[in-house]
């Protein structure tokens, strides 16, 4: 029985993935794999039964992944399940931010008592007159799952795109509309578009990337979305811009005290995957990551250890070895095995960074002396049978 712990509640569509062998009610400290969405990971105690974390959306910045990778334990995410959810959001943000619907909305509201309100309606409108976004520029800094679903639904809405990626990966290439203009330098979205939104990951050199020098080269007037992360946003920069009217208006999925209270601010309680379908398909996603590692050893969408993908083994046993990305580890594991008369009839070893992970499907089982040798390598963090 395979113990699964889930720390946040996991919708059901994707619990019922998990067979018979499965237990989905074990405790963290028990568990072999455990599912998360926002709980905080940090400062918790790996228990040394964990083999692997699958979080329920994109973003795991509340798990540690260094911590993991040192001891064996693969984190996966779940890219694209729940980007048609927050490419939604998105396009309603650019919408909101053109027309000033929640101010109309607000003063209907303030208004309800006025007897001849379709009346006095006419006088108001004026005030929360907007623009349309037909024939406006939208720059997108990051051509991910989700950057190009924006990409793609802005050239539909009669926009001029402009994508700016320089990690773009092919898939996302053959994705996205031949409309989208490639921009190679950021510089020229903040330059010449009227909308800008931001898709990319939370890391040191992504942190506050929008800030003063980025804001000083926008038009005025310019529209800033931000459902990626609050980071990557300067919030003392925008302030500044906001107040100067370089930036119009900053629509954020971010709360927090500081950006709540800016003028021209439209600030969302992160609600990009906030969709019953989208936390389907990310549950889903994670359960059948989890399965395939436990199952089968294959890493798919891990965050921590490179993809590793051999199918179901069709040999008598799969070996599956986690390890540090170090010289002449693969040929002391064929020494260990071939001093145990196992043939390995095919092997993976792949790496990423300072991290590595082999697999062996061989020609008869591995027992515990020849796993026991493996584990003294040098480098070797765990070892697995998988079959």
């Amino acid at each position: 029985m395979i113990n699964v712990n889930c720390l946040n509640n996991i919708a059901a569509v994707g619990l019922n993935l998990f067979s018979e062998d499965y237990n989905t009610q074990s405790s963290f400290e028990d568990a072999q794999a455990v599912l998360v969405r926002s709980a905080k990971m940090h400062d918790m105690e790996m228990p040394e039964s964990l083999l692997a974390i699958a979080r329920a959306g994109a973003g795991v910045n509340n798990i540690p992944l260094d911590k993991c990778a040192d001891a064996g334990i693969v984190v996966f995410n779940t890219p694209g399940a729940n980007a048609n959810a927050v490419k939604e959001q998105v396009i309603a943000a650019m919408l909101l931010a053109s027309r000033d619907i929640i101010g109309g909305y607000e003063w209907v509201k303030a208004n309800k008592e006025d007897a001849d309100i379709a009346k006095t309606a006419e006088k108001a409108k004026s005030q929360f007159a907007g623009q349309e976004i037909l024939g406006k520029k939208l720059g997108v800094i990051g051509l991910g799952a989700i950057g190009q679903l924006v990409a793609n639904a802005a050239i539909a809405l009669g926009m001029e795109v402009y994508g700016y990626d320089p990690y773009l990966s092919v898939n996302a290439a053959w994705n996205l509309s031949r409309k989208v203009k490639h921009i190679e330098n950021v510089e020229d979205i903040y330059r010449e578009c009227n909308y800008i939104t931001i898709h990319v990951p939370a890391l040191d050199s992504t942190k506050g990337m929008v800030n003063k020098a980025a804001f000083d080269m926008m038009q005025d007037g310019t529209v800033i979305i931000n459902c990626a992360r609050d980071i990557l946003v300067n919030e003392d920069d925008i302030a500044d811009a906001l107040a100067s009217g370089k930036v119009k208006k900053y629509v954020t999925d971010f709360a927090n005290p500081k950006v709540v209270n800016m003028e021209n601010t439209i600030v969302l309680p992160h609600l990009g995957a906030s969709t019953e379908e989208a936390e389907d398909n990310c549950a889903m996603m994670a359960v059948q990551e989890l399965r395939n590692y436990i199952e089968n050893g294959n890493i798919i969408n891990s965050v921590n250890y490179p993809r590793c993908d051999m199918g179901v083994c069709q040999t008598a046993g799969r070996v599956a070895v986690c390890h540090k990305n170090v010289p002449a580890v693969i040929s002391k594991f064929t020494t260990v095995m071939g001093e145990a008369g196992i043939n390995i009839e095919a092997m993976s070893n792949q790496s990423r960074g300072e991290y590595a992970y082999s697999m062996l499907d061989i020609g008869s089982a591995a027992n515990d002396e020849v796993v026991s040798k493996l584990a003294a390598i040098d480098g070797v963090i765990k070892v697995r049978v998988v079959k």
